[in-house]
């Protein structure tokens, strides 16, 4: 009987089960995931037109651990009221794609308030670049935040968001105002950056790799380290 019109011929006397499709757990779980699966999310999603066993049983994985941490909520402290930022990026390490993953979590009080797991829409050629791509997409949810934040009298709105990059290089080039590279995303992205520097929206600090709170959110890691930066973003 066709599940869709059952209903139309009467009162059943059995139960009808339906199987989801992969895309549709996917779906709901992006719509709502949380900091720690932000990646693995982002990571399936872009094969739910065509899933295989092993995308399939990374869903299964990441629907454990959702279970085994379904405790797990998001904690906000009263004090200290910053805004910060953090930004990271995984340059492309697959055969089968071309684009690099960026991720950023921001915190105010020591609890995340927005993060983003995602598939760049260009190709970068270096790990730099991936990570300036990076960059400039969290210097523009920064600039978001600090004008949502500022009608919070607890915080400042003349005060720059604190953003962290492990990337030095990156860094660097941000804040040289002349830049001379010839492509043009690259141009633009740091014309961006510099105009979100000299109007004091951000300023850049170097964080290493192990202290970067949005390095869960471009690789995969292990379960202790997503733990451990899971309770600094306040998941616990």
């Amino acid at each position: 009987m066709d599940v869709k019109t059952a209903f139309l011929n009467g009162d059943l006397e059995e139960e009808i089960y339906m199987e989801q499709p992969e895309e549709f757990v996917v779906s709901g779980l992006e719509s709502k995931a949380r900091p720690d699966i932000a990646y693995v999310v982002s990571r399936l999603s872009r094969y739910t037109h065509n899933p295989n066993k092993e995308h399939w049983d990374a869903l299964q994985g990441l629907l454990r651990y959702l279970k085994g941490t379904m405790n797990l909520c998001l904690h906000f402290n009263k004090y200290p009221t910053i805004l910060e930022g953090f930004c990271d990026a995984n340059w492309v390490t697959y055969n089968e794609e071309v684009s690099s993953t960026s991720g950023y979590v921001f915190t105010l009080g020591e609890g995340a308030i927005s993060w983003k797991s995602a598939k760049q829409t260009c190709i970068a050629r270096s790990i730099m670049e991936s990570e300036f791509v990076a960059l400039e997409l969290a210097g523009q949810e920064a600039e978001w935040l600090r004008n949502l934040v500022g009608d919070v009298p607890l915080w400042g709105s003349s005060v720059p968001v604190s953003l962290h990059c492990d990337s030095q290089t990156a860094i660097g080039i941000a804040k040289n105002y002349a830049y001379n590279g010839k492509r043009r995303h690259r141009r633009i992205r740091h014309g961006v950056v510099k105009e979100l520097l000299k109007g004091e929206i951000i300023f850049l600090e170097y964080v290493r790799s192990e202290r970067n709170l949005a390095d869960p959110l471009t690789k995969v890691l292990t379960r202790r380290i997503i733990l451990e930066t899971s309770r600094a973003m306040g998941l616990e």
